[in-house]
């Protein structure tokens, strides 16, 4: 390799660090505020999310619980009744009909994590397309951290942060490893937070 030659690692990771940049604090602060309040009234979280989304959905369950004290749920941990779901009524209505069972409510809130955010037209995720129009019917608060143009996501949402696309040929990896970023930013948030995670309570101890 020649000194003009640019390695992927340095180009994705600078790709990385120009998507921070360029991050939208307002929306950010927008979701946080718009959870603190559903948390306030004594609503509870559903976190939709499916591939590698499903995965961070997952993860950030055990962070609101844990770290925030939200009562939080994620339909894709339930994998006996997700696949019941997708064999007998089909994939485009696992989510909702979850929400359906779980009698989501006007004080609840629903935070979606995806690459595009869903979109019928194009069969992209029609599960959180139909998920998110019954939330908007009983007046739940809707949040997301989405890819590309934020999708079904972005036009419905109370406050929605949208991984900005500075590589089209990488948006997915980036958008899936921002999910992280902005849950963590979230869980870390003083509107949020409200228990100390194990490392810095040790650090702080000694």
């Amino acid at each position: 390799m020649t000194a003009g030659d640019i390695r992927f690692s340095d180009t994705f990771l600078r790709e990385a660090s120009e998507i921070i940049g360029l991050l939208d604090r307002d929306a950010i602060e927008a979701v946080a505020n718009t959870l603190a309040r559903s948390r306030a009234n004594g609503g509870r979280l559903f976190i939709l999310g499916v591939g590698g989304s499903a995965a961070n959905a997952s993860h950030a369950v055990n962070d609101f619980r844990k770290i925030c004290g939200f009562e939080a749920y994620a339909p894709t941990d339930n994998v006996a009744e997700l696949t019941a779901r997708t064999n007998d009524d089909g994939w485009p209505t696992v989510f909702v009909e979850w929400l359906r069972t779980s009698r989501l409510r006007a004080e609840d809130a629903v935070l979606v994590f995806s690459v595009g955010g869903g979109n019928l037209e194009q069969n992209v995720s029609p599960n959180l397309v139909r998920a998110l129009e019954f939330a908007k019917e009983r007046g739940a608060a809707i949040v997301g951290v989405v890819g590309r143009d934020g999708g079904y996501t972005k036009q419905v949402a109370d406050a929605c942060v949208v991984i900005p696309t500075v590589n089209a040929a990488n948006v997915t990896p980036h958008s899936e490893a921002f999910q992280g970023v902005v849950w963590h930013l979230l869980v870390s948030h003083p509107a949020l937070k409200t228990s100390d995670t194990k490392w810095e309570s040790v650090a702080a101890a000694r």
